[in-house]
Formats: structure tokens, sequence, C-alpha cells
């Protein structure tokens, strides 16, 4: 017989099973969000048979400091004029070769847009935010050429061409006769963007 006053004893069995449950719930209903990754091709593991030799004038490079600010073929530039002079180095058509370039055919740019490459490197201390606007601009610069010749050729947009083949919802035929388009306006300027190491200062 309890002792008068005494005051009167929890069943902890019951708040154990509470919480055990409670857990289970928080468990079974939280999803943990995962950062998308950027959509890059990375190189093979083995080494070409043969070396490639690039010309320094196929190359448009572009670093980025950590103040954030562009340093273009060896020239201060400002963001806003990033995508033109990239522009102008892809669809420069230096040797001739290249019949749908409406570039200046500056011997001393890009000889070809499949042989342009954009290098762009890095500080480390660079911040993440003006990298990812950087690569904006310079895959901007592919999409509105891209964007040129697909109108010439086919009435219609590259990104919206685009879009609507890598859509799961599109036909299949459709998607199909859009794979050739697609792979075609690929063929006239690569997106050939080379993101070197980062440097230390």
């Amino acid at each position: 017989m309890p002792r008068r006053g005494a005051p009167p004893e929890v069943n902890a069995g019951s708040m154990a099973d509470i919480a055990f449950l409670l857990l289970i719930f928080f468990l079974v209903t939280t999803t943990i969000e995962t950062d998308a990754g950027l959509d890059r091709m990375l190189p093979p593991i083995e080494p070409p048979e043969e070396d490639v030799v690039i010309k320094q004038k196929n190359i448009f490079t572009v670093n980025i400091n950590k103040n954030g600010q562009l340093l273009v073929e060896e020239e201060l530039t400002e963001l806003k004029d990033l995508r033109e002079k990239a522009m102008a180095f892809l669809d420069n058509g230096g040797d001739g070769t290249c019949n749908y370039c409406k570039g200046a055919k500056d011997e001393s740019s890009s000889d070809n847009p499949t042989k342009a490459i954009i290098s762009l490197k890095n500080d480390r201390e660079t911040r993440y935010g003006t990298y990812i606007t950087v690569q904006n601009e310079l895959v901007g610069a592919y999409n509105e050429l891209r964007n040129r010749e697909a109108q010439r050729l086919y009435g219609r947009d590259f990104t919206d061409m685009e879009a609507e083949y890598l859509n799961p919802e599109t036909d299949e035929d459709v998607r199909e006769e859009l794979k050739e388009k697609v792979l075609r306006i690929q063929d006239l300027f690569p997106q050939k963007l080379s993101e070197a190491e980062t440097t230390s200062n």
C-alpha cells in the first residue's frame, strides 16, 4: 500500500514506445535534398594514341581572380562583354574553311569553330556564384550561335529543339527527327569548354 503523500508513479514504458514511434516516423518521412551537379563530360581515362597539337590562337582564355575580376585573353574585361567576345572568337573562321561563320576572319584568332576551345580558370578563393555566372555566359555564347544556325537551317531555336528532344514525354518519332537536327547543330559549334585547375593566387 503506497504511503500517504507519495507522488504517483509514471509508466515510462509507454513513453519509450512513443519516442521510438516518433523516431521511426521522422526517419521514414524526412527527405534529404542533394545538390544538382554540373553537366560536364569527363575526359577518357586512356591517354590518346596520338599527341594532339592545339594552336594557341585556337584557345580563348578566361581567368577569374579571387575578387571576381575577369582577365580575358590577357585583357581586363567586364562580365557584360564576355559573351560577345566569346562569340567573336568562336565565329571567327580564320582559316576560311567555315562557310557559315560570320566573324572577322582574323588570322590571329580561331581557325574554325570545330577547333576553338574556351579555357576557364579561376582562383581557389573565387566565389562560387561568380564562377557559375561566368560559365553561364560562356555556354550562352555557344547557344546564341547554335540558335542562329538552327534558325537558318530549321526556322527555330536550337535551345527549344534540344529541350523538346531531351523531354522524355516527347513522342519517339519526333525525338528521332530532332536528334539528327540537334546533333547537326552541335557539330557546327561543338561546345569545347575546358575548366582548368584552380590556382592559389
